[in-house]
């Protein structure tokens, strides 16, 4: 699977923003994934923005008070005259030929377009007048990963993924951790039913588990759970990435497993020799990663933010 991360799309963005016609004068979004590009691309440009919808109606351009725009004449969405209609990415091309369908009245008025996807395929290239790189299926993003329909192929951990991980005094393996299975806060809730839902919880939490997860709208093929006796049994032996390797490994249909902690997320590529995708920092680990390279690129990515802020917020 080909994998963009928000850091990856932003980085593409800076490099080709050059390409964008300087005389550009408001930024249309094609909601809801392309909102997130036109936002950036907007936010990098200086630009105005506003979304299909209200550019078709003509409404006013919503500003905030931190700084000036350019094009900071334009009052309605209609007053400008050369737009960017942005999308992520493109495929069939149906989606920006309804959205063109939509400003067909404007263009008859004189107004011009030029379309715009970050991503798209060697057959869909030609449906936009601008890309920024090719990059074939099947292919998943950060912003839709968990509601992507390849997320019916795939496993998914439970704590911290799911919903949060317990804290050291919930993790008791006893009256405590029960209450936290009850209660636990979702973070993602998957869209689509998954394949297998793989935790290291013991079997014996099976009923509040299934319980959460109904509660929760959580539709899953099957529910696999470590069958020890207790927590201090599964850290002396070590079971918690091996048993979701396993799992994995084992099922021949399963092209994805998504795990929230980095040293397990590599150690379940490795084993299974198949792709992982880890939460805790949004990137997709392959058979033959490793721990240090991992650790290396996490630093090199706060760094990155850490400079990003202090230009944003340093005068």
């Amino acid at each position: 699977m080909n994998y963009r991360s928000i850091d990856d799309l932003s980085l593409l963005i800076s490099r080709n923003l050059h390409r964008i016609p300087q005389d550009t004068e408001l930024v249309v979004a094609i909601p809801r994934s392309g909102m997130l590009v036109a936002s950036i691309v907007a936010l990098k440009l200086n630009l105005p923005l506003t979304d299909l919808a209200s550019f078709v109606s003509n409404s006013d351009i919503a500003k905030g008070n931190s700084r000036s725009y350019k094009m900071n004449h334009l009052v309605r969405t209609g007053d400008a005259r050369r737009i960017l209609l942005i999308d992520d990415s493109v495929s069939s091309g149906n989606a920006i030929a309804s959205a063109k369908a939509q400003l067909a009245t404007y263009v008859e008025n004189g107004g011009r377009v030029t379309t715009l996807a970050a991503y798209a395929e060697a057959k869909s290239r030609d449906h936009v007048d601008i890309h920024f790189e090719l990059l074939p299926q099947p292919r998943a993003f950060e912003w839709n990963i968990m509601h992507h329909p390849r997320l019916s192929e795939a496993c998914l951990d439970i704590d911290g993924v799911l919903c949060v991980d317990p804290t050291h005094e919930q993790n008791d393996d006893g009256p405590k951790y029960l209450e936290f299975i009850e209660n636990a806060d979702p973070l993602i809730l998957p869209t689509v039913a998954v394949k297998h839902l793989v935790t290291s919880r013991l079997e014996k939490y099976r009923p509040a588990t299934e319980k959460w997860l109904e509660r929760h709208g959580v539709k899953y093929g099957s529910l696999q759970m470590l069958n020890v006796a207790t927590a201090e049994e599964r850290r002396r032996l070590n079971l918690h990435s091996k048993f979701k390797a396993s799992v994995y490994a084992s099922d021949t249909s399963a092209t994805l497993f998504v795990e929230s902690e980095l040293q397990q997320a590599i150690e379940i590529a490795n084993s299974a020799k198949k792709p992982v995708f880890c939460t805790a920092n949004n990137r997709m680990y392959l058979p033959g990663a490793s721990l240090g390279r991992a650790m290396v690129a996490t630093e090199q990515l706060l760094s990155k933010i850490k400079r990003k802020i202090r230009k944003t917020l340093l005068p």
